[in-house]
């Protein structure tokens, strides 16, 4: 009898215990607040000072009418920000057309926002060329250095392979040298100072460096022009609190009316407005990716 007595005393004392130590551990801070803010990715697709700058004022501007926390950083590359954007680390993000697709595919990534440039939520890349390098059309690349921009760039990489390869030139097998410079900027500089005998871009990448290379027209040239490809755009992670998100969303759509919003957009992406899109927007830009062979579920994994 007694030993039972002091089994079950042993018991009780136990479960008290863990209930203790469950009342007392630690609980997550509230999303949006200082002590959990949210974490707003920018992609590094031009200078990334001026991304910086443009993080932090809309940081700032989207927690002003939001009350959230809200902490802008800038990424190292667009699969940073995806893999970011995966795991947690990150909650919203500016990812461009491709990487958004495999952003998606792999950790449910969602669109929101899709930007628009001259007045479409749709730009073409670009090619670029030397001046003195002779490359006057695409089958001219064979043999010749190439620099892009992300494995992850629509514009910067996806698409002129593609186009490559549409006129028998292998980018992997055909070309002497390929460069990842990082940004549409450094491919168009790349270009510029001859570090490479073309380029991929979107249009017009050149435009950003011209007032310090004020004759990079000149010294370059255009190749061709792709396809319309799809904007890039604000995206949320998966399960990202949907009241938080419509709040977050009317907030930058009222920001992207200001001045101050367009310039802070415009420094960092060239963005003058942005449009409510869902995921299906992408959907066609998929299907070029079908016909080209490009599995996204084989390179989500």
């Amino acid at each position: 009898m007694i030993k039972k007595c002091i089994l079950v005393m042993g018991l009780v004392v136990s479960l008290l215990t863990i209930g203790m130590l469950t009342s007392c551990a630690p609980k997550e801070a509230e999303l949006g607040t200082e002590e959990n803010p949210i974490i707003f990715s920018f992609v590094p697709s031009g200078d990334t000072p001026e991304i910086i700058e443009s993080a932090d004022i809309m940081a700032d501007l989207l927690s002003e009418k939001t009350g959230y926390v809200i902490n802008g950083e800038v990424a190292t590359s667009y699969t940073a920000v995806i893999e970011a954007m995966g795991t947690g680390k990150a909650h919203m993000g500016t990812l461009a057309t491709f990487a958004y697709i495999l952003a998606h595919e792999k950790y449910g990534v969602d669109c929101a926002l899709v930007s628009v440039r001259y007045g479409t939520p749709y730009y073409k890349g670009q090619i670029i060329a030397g001046v003195d390098t002779g490359i006057k059309t695409l089958e001219d690349i064979e043999g010749k250095t190439v620099c892009w921009v992300d494995a992850t760039s629509a514009s910067g990489y996806i698409i002129p392979r593609i186009m490559l390869k549409a006129v028998g030139v292998d980018p992997d097998t055909d070309l002497a040298q390929q460069i990842e410079a990082g940004s549409h900027d450094a491919v168009a500089l790349s270009v510029y100072k001859g570090d490479c005998d073309c380029g991929a871009t979107y249009i017009d990448a050149r435009d950003k460096i011209e007032e310090d290379y004020p004759d990079v027209k000149e010294k370059t040239v255009l190749v061709t022009e792709s396809p319309e490809i799809p904007n890039d755009g604000l995206q949320f992670i998966k399960d990202f609190p949907a009241d938080m998100r419509a709040k977050i969303v009317n907030a930058f759509l009222e920001i992207m009316e200001t001045e101050e919003g367009v310039e802070a957009m415009g420094k960092a992406y060239g963005w003058e407005a942005v449009i409510e899109k869902d995921d299906s927007f992408y959907d066609e830009f998929r299907k070029i990716l079908d016909a080209s062979g490009i599995d996204v579920e084989e390179l989500a994994e």
